[in-house]
C-alpha cells in the first residue's frame, strides 16, 4: 500500500506537535534533522513511537532506522517496504 507523503507529513506534524507548520511547508526531500525540518534526537524517538502506533512498524536498532529518517520521501519508502514484507 503506497503511503502518501502528505499523509505522512500530517502524521509527523501531529506526533511532534509542530505548531504553525502545514504538510505543504515540508519538502518531501528536505532533511528531517539538522538544516531541513530541524528535528532532534527527542523528535526521533517520537517518530519511532508514531511509526509503531500508526503503521505497526517496530524499529529495534537505530542503525536500521537512520537511513529511513533522511527525509519524508525516504520514510515513506521505508514504511512501504516494511509493510510489504
Amino acid at each position: 500500500m503506497a503511503i502518501s507523503t502528505t499523509e505522512l507529513k500530517a502524521a509527523i506534524i501531529a506526533a511532534l506537535n509542530l505548531q504553525d507548520i502545514t504538510p505543504a511547508q515540508i519538502d518531501d526531500d528536505a532533511p528531517l534533522f539538522g538544516a531541513g525540518l530541524g528535528l532532534d534526537s527527542i523528535d526521533a524517538l517520537e517518530l519511532v513511537v508514531m511509526l509503531e502506533k500508526n503503521y505497526r512498524i517496530v524499529i529495534k536498532d537505530i542503525e536500521e532506522g537512520r537511513p529511513a529518517f533522511q527525509s519524508v520521501r525516504t520514510l515513506a519508502a521505508f514504511i512501504e517496504a516494511k509493510q510489504a514484507s
